[in-house]
């Protein structure tokens, strides 16, 4: 008795394993999120090119505006994969889908981890010509080759939809 008091007192409670074939982000939700991810990064690129035509003279103008929309481009990656990613435990595009990044524990995602996944998952990912994501459709945890380096899984945010009764 003694025993499972001292437990009870001094050891929080064994979290429950996660079940992660039932979240299980599908691999469509996973592109759609990263097209959306994809389209914000881009779109920042393309403002400020466009900001550079519009209202840059023939030579310093437009590099200026371009170096300034290069800065800003790199900063709206970093902010929506990194530091929103950190925060909220999905970035843009995910959060549009439903998803959310989990540790595999079932913890919420860390800075590091974060850093590991988006700076240099994401760029071992494209090296391998998107083989690296393309593993996540036949991996039975959905993971891609960024989540096993960072030790991350995709999970939805929200339960499944029960198909319509007839």
């Amino acid at each position: 008795m003694a025993r499972g008091a001292a437990a009870g007192r001094g050891a929080a409670a064994p979290r429950a394993a996660v079940n992660f074939e039932r979240l299980r982000a599908p691999f469509s939700l996973r592109c759609g999120a990263l097209l959306v991810d994809y389209i914000i990064v881009v779109g920042a690129l393309a403002v400020t090119t466009l900001l550079a035509r519009v209202f840059g003279d023939a030579q310093r103008g437009s590099a200026l505006i371009l170096s300034v929309g290069y800065v800003a481009t790199a900063a709206v990656a970093f902010l929506n994969f990194v530091v929103i990613a950190n925060l909220a435990g999905r970035t843009l595009g995910k959060w549009v889908a439903g998803l959310r990044i989990e540790r595999r524990d079932g913890e919420p995602l860390s800075v590091r981890r974060a850093l590991l996944r988006h700076l240099v998952g994401y760029p071992l990912t494209i090296l391998t010509l998107g083989l690296g994501f393309l593993l996540a459709a036949f991996d039975p945890q959905g993971r891609a080759l960024h989540d096993w380096l960072a030790g991350t899984v995709v999970v939805r945010s929200r339960q499944p939809r029960a198909p319509a009764r007839r």
